[in-house]
């Protein structure tokens, strides 16, 4: 697979990574394990070299099995994780609340290192910024980690322009992460310019819109109230599924032209917005694996991205992304 640059530093992955949440839970399903570890090591042998986690996902399972999964593999990839959720350590439960005060964020680092069986963390992202704590005494507890060797590079997610400078002042940023598809598409109005002015790299999670925009959704579809996240989305609603097809409509459409799935056009359609983003799609399938990452040999035309571009602009998508308490834990 070719490869992409986050950041001014030089942080080479993949041009499509992997987003593993999913593989602890959350979406109607409870995978297992070794499956999980053993689709890992599938992505690696196909090329993915960019791995996304959290110690939030869980908590902390993720990060384990993450760790675990990509142990034989660790010269040849690079792991991010998050940092920013107040947890219980004891009892494995998250309060809900944010917290990135610098002691905690020098504590919780030795937790993910442990976790995940690395000397230094890749890519140490602040998961929401904390309106409590000015993001300058963040991005400075990063840098001395940085310096004393337990962290690599600083990134930051759903922050917003503003935000994401200030902190780049601080400690250079070399990943902003947010949601960022064909029906979110915010980070357009100014994360993305502040990211190509200071040559910071982009990191869209959700790419393919938490699974809608793969054409395996419909009004019909249901989702497990205790064990999925979308259950709690007004976008997922069965109105709002109905009416949001004509985007997946739109994808498949142009799919069908060039013998690819909406989800690989979807895909394509962000490689093609610029050269230092990194989607990172997230599977528990090993065809929607290898599917995902055939999407970074899929060049859409100038005239095709056009086509794309009309043709959105005409299709009010329907439904907040997240529902209004977690919208609010955003920075955006």
């Amino acid at each position: 697979m070719d490869k992409r640059v986050l950041g001014s530093a030089g942080l080479e992955v993949s041009a499509i990574g992997l987003g593993c949440m999913s593989m602890t839970g959350g979406y109607s399903d409870r995978p297992d394990r070794q499956e999980m570890i053993a689709l890992i090591g599938s992505a690696v042998d196909q090329g993915v070299t960019f791995f996304d986690t959290a110690e939030i996902y869980g908590p902390y399972a993720n990060e384990e099995l993450v760790g675990a999964a990509l142990a034989p593999y660790r010269d040849r990839v690079v792991i991010a994780t998050k940092f920013g959720w107040d947890i219980d350590e004891a009892g494995r439960k998250p309060s809900g609340r944010v917290t990135s005060s610098p002691d905690v964020v020098k504590h919780v680092v030795d937790g993910s290192l442990r976790r995940l069986g690395v000397d230094a963390i890749d890519l140490y992202y602040q998961h929401r910024v904390d309106p409590q704590v000015p993001i300058e005494d963040v991005a400075g507890a990063v840098k001395e980690l940085i310096e004393a060797g337990k962290v690599k590079h600083f990134g930051m997610s759903e922050a917003a322009a503003a935000t994401i400078r200030r902190a780049h002042a601080v400690q250079p940023v070399t990943a902003v992460q947010s949601e960022y598809s064909l029906w979110w598409r915010r980070p357009e109005e100014e994360v993305l310019a502040a990211c190509a002015e200071l040559g910071i790299g982009f990191v869209p999670y959700s790419p393919l819109g938490k699974g809608f925009l793969t054409g395996t959704i419909t009004a019909s579809t249901g989702f497990d109230a205790g064990n999925d996240i979308r259950s709690t989305i007004p976008r997922f609603a069965p109105d709002a599924l109905e009416h949001n097809q004509a985007v997946v409509d739109l994808l498949a459409g142009i799919g069908r032209r060039k013998g690819a799935t909406p989800g690989q056009i979807a895909l394509a359609w962000l490689l093609a917005q610029r050269p230092w983003i990194v989607p990172i799609p997230g599977t528990r399938k090993p065809h929607r694996l290898a599917e995902n990452i055939g999407a970074a040999a899929i060049e859409l035309s100038a005239d095709e991205l056009t086509e794309i571009e009309d043709a959105a602009a005409k299709i009010q998508v329907a439904g907040g992304r997240y529902n209004e308490a977690a919208e609010r834990m955003t920075n955006l």
